[in-house]
């Protein structure tokens, strides 16, 4: 079996070709220079040569606040690819698993937002997502779309290894604590994308549609950075106070949702994937980029 992982580069992608797929499946992840999910020609040729079992895509126009000055690059890849792909895959009736955002929502509502609540992105980024999730929608009706958020790794840049760095630099830090959201393992993400690819390709009766998948548990920028320091200073690392300010007091060219908390009942119910705490998933990251936390026996 032939998975056709996208976005092979960024920390959901990395993941995906670390994880343990099942013996005979075979992960696939063309670089940019190998496929330009943007050109319909090439994507085309690409699933005429080769038959895959399913399509994982989570490549993205990811640079939130540029997106505000490069709307046509956001829309490119953000839209234009997921359109591309849908049509393409429908054409050899592959199921496409498509990694969608938080953004497309406006943060105004209160609780967790579940996948069929209105959507109402407020800046490019979240808008270019939402006509990516349209696309595939209107492309391949065997598609499965999970929206995530707040994704941190070992891998790339991230609000994780940021706030490591920014510990170890300063004596003080200040993080925004009026935006409350999921933050989310880019492995758990993709062991679920797995999961869901796997599932389609093995069962065309398999569930389709939209779905969330986050952490679980919900907390501000600022909990998270406190969590982080925390974990940090329990691995040998400084002690530094972390201070919140209202997002006013840190503006950014593209808005933010002051509400990115997402449902993931229907992904459970779907397909029987519950996502644990993202207090959990942030100390297997935490052991990866720093150490386990030392034991008794070991001080």
């Amino acid at each position: 079996m032939d998975i056709l992982v996208l976005g092979g580069a960024g920390q959901v992608g990395t993941e995906l070709q670390a994880y343990a797929w099942p013996e005979g499946v075979t992960v696939h992840a063309p670089d940019r220079a190998a496929l330009d999910i943007t050109d319909a020609d090439a994507v085309a040729r690409l699933l005429a040569v080769r038959r895959f079992a399913a399509v994982i895509n989570t490549a993205a126009y990811t640079a939130v606040d540029k997106a505000e000055s490069e709307p046509v690059a956001a829309w490119r890849l953000n839209a234009l690819a997921p359109a591309i792909l849908a049509a393409e895959t429908a054409r050899h009736a592959i199921p496409l698993v498509h990694v969608s955002t938080d953004y497309v929502f406006d943060g105004t509502r209160p609780g967790a937002y579940r996948p069929d609540d209105p959507i109402a992105p407020r800046s490019v980024y979240g808008a270019s997502k939402a006509g990516g999730e349209l696309a595939v929608r209107a492309g391949n009706p065997r598609h499965a779309i999970l929206r995530t958020a707040w994704v941190v790794s070992p891998h790339r840049g991230n609000f994780v290894k940021t706030m490591l760095r920014l510990a170890a630099e300063r004596d003080r830090l200040t993080v925004v604590d009026d935006q409350h959201g999921c933050p989310t393992s880019a492995a758990d993400l993709a062991a679920a994308l797995a999961v869901v690819a796997l599932r389609m390709a093995d069962d065309a009766n398999a569930a389709t549609g939209t779905f969330h998948c986050v952490n679980a548990g919900t907390t501000t920028w600022h909990g998270f950075a406190q969590a982080v320091v925390a974990g940090s200073v329990a691995r040998g690392g400084r002690e530094v106070p972390v201070a919140g300010i209202p997002t006013s007091a840190y503006p950014t060219p593209a808005r933010r949702p002051a509400n990115s908390e997402l449902s993931t009942e229907s992904l459970t119910t779907a397909y029987g994937i519950a996502m644990r705490p993202w207090q959990q998933a942030l100390d297997t990251i935490l052991d990866r980029l720093i150490g386990p936390v030392p034991t008794e026996a070991s001080r």
